[in-house]
């Protein structure tokens, strides 16, 4: 039996549609502004299509969102991200419409470290991995989309699946100790606390840092927890878009804003205290790295 869709009832299912597709999107692309473009093309197609004809409005704009947004990622000229210096003041007006606050709610539901990884997978593995595992579509529907058969689709998810979680190289219960650490260090540094730094630093802490990351003739060393701690406090609106997660196994964090990475923290816990903690952002350094998830992951 043909459904009849009204012009007004079509509209009006698209917009109760339009919040889900976009939350799909973003997570397909990392772009909010991409995001929109993607729903928006969707409702082009659906407007010049026989809706009369779609038994269910909602599978078939999840499909079609699905292919324009692998449609753009293969599309997408690969291209390394430049960092020349300390994060600029207004972030969100590097070269992305979108505003900061849409944004940072997405950001913040998908996870930072989440997207940094999703952006290192293939098209055809991010999508397969976002339509299984974050929406619930079954393999028989996302085989077609991105054109391989169910059992490689299948393949292409856990493949994604394996990068997303990582490896760690320690016990869980050493693990979960790093986390508490390095969380300790984030918390402190996003509020700018001179004393929270000075408790969760050792005495003899260093820091190294790429130099690209630091100001005309600063040493790429710093040592001492009362210096180092100082400097963090300085960096306070970096803290603002870092996350844990595992880089190369082991507990560090990113700083990823709208979910690009730009720098990376490889941190040394010994005790209850951070011993070095090394700034990484020289583009190449930056595509060695192995980054995963941590569970629930901030």
């Amino acid at each position: 039996m043909t459904t009849q869709h009204t012009p007004d009832a079509l509209a009006r299912h698209f917009e109760e549609q339009r919040g889900q597709l976009r939350g799909l999107a973003y997570r397909m692309l990392g772009s909010l502004n991409d995001a929109d473009d993607a729903v928006q093309e969707a409702w082009l197609r659906l407007s010049r299509s026989d809706a009369d004809g779609i038994d269910n409005l909602a599978a078939w704009l999840r499909t079609v969102v699905s292919r324009i947004c692998l449609d753009m990622l293969r599309s997408r000229t690969a291209r390394r991200e430049e960092f020349v210096g300390h994060l600029p003041e207004h972030v969100w007006d590097e070269g992305d419409g979108a505003s900061p606050e849409s944004e940072a709610v997405l950001v913040e539901s998908v996870g930072r470290a989440l997207l940094v990884v999703l952006g290192t997978l293939s098209p055809a593995e991010r999508v397969a991995f976002v339509l299984h595992d974050l929406f619930a579509v079954p393999f028989g529907e996302i085989a077609p989309i991105v054109e391989r058969t169910e059992a490689t689709t299948k393949k292409l998810a856990s493949r994604a699946r394996r990068r997303i979680q990582g490896a760690p190289t320690l016990p869980t219960e050493e693990l979960d100790h790093q986390r508490h650490v390095v969380d300790a260090f984030l918390t402190a540094a996003r509020d700018g606390d001179l004393n929270a730094l000075l408790a969760v630093l050792a005495p003899d802490v260093v820091r190294h840092a790429d130099p690209i990351t630091l100001p005309a003739g600063a040493p790429a060393q710093s040592h001492g927890a009362d210096t180092v701690a100082r400097e963090t406090v300085l960096l306070r609106r970096n803290a603002r878009f870092a996350a844990t997660a595992l880089l190369d196994g082991r507990v560090g964090l990113v700083v990823a804003p709208r979910g690009r990475l730009l720098l990376a923290l490889a941190v040394t816990v010994e005790g209850d205290r951070v011993a070095t903690y090394e700034v990484i952002a020289d583009p190449e350094r930056l595509a060695e790295l192995e980054v995963a998830v941590l569970d629930n992951a901030s």
